[in-house]
């Protein structure tokens, strides 16, 4: 059972995921110790391919205050870890269309490795968003009904 340290909700909200994908990241000591008190943000965050590796920019893991000289910087980027092949298809995917590499989660795996969740996705135009909530709204009431009517 994998433990969710960081969500990235506008992600889910701003865009909408295509497909997914499950990839490790290179920390330093320090970092991993501050992933484990939840100090990270995934807000603004995006991965690229960049000379064949994948990299994602803008997380911000917090310093871990026990680590003093061996901190590093906040929001640098850091290295995904993904199989050449799995790189080599998703660039193909996205040089092709206007999709963009997302992280949804950083997480535990059952083994202790911290893991990314990254996912392909579009954006979504203003009338995508209000749809959203109408099917959110009427999936409430629904379940609000059905919730009288075993009563």
């Amino acid at each position: 059972m994998s433990k969710i340290v960081a969500s990235n909700h506008k992600g889910y909200r701003d865009y909408s995921v295509i497909e997914s994908f499950e990839c490790g990241i290179e920390l330093k000591g320090s970092e991993v110790k501050s992933i484990r008190q939840a100090k990270v943000t995934l807000n603004d965050s995006f991965a690229r391919i960049e000379e064949g590796e994948l990299f994602l920019y803008n997380t911000h893991i917090s310093p871990y205050a026990e680590a003093s000289y061996m901190n590093v910087e906040p929001t640098r980027k850091r290295r995904l870890l993904l199989h050449k092949n799995q790189i080599e298809k998703l660039e193909g995917k996205l040089t092709q269309k206007s999709l963009t590499l997302i992280p949804l989660k950083v997480y535990f795996n059952d083994r202790g490795f911290v893991k990314v969740e990254l996912a392909l996705c579009k954006g979504k135009k203003l009338y995508d968003k209000r749809d959203d909530i109408k099917r959110r709204e009427t999936d409430l009431q629904m379940r609000r009904m059905m919730k009288n009517i075993r009563k």
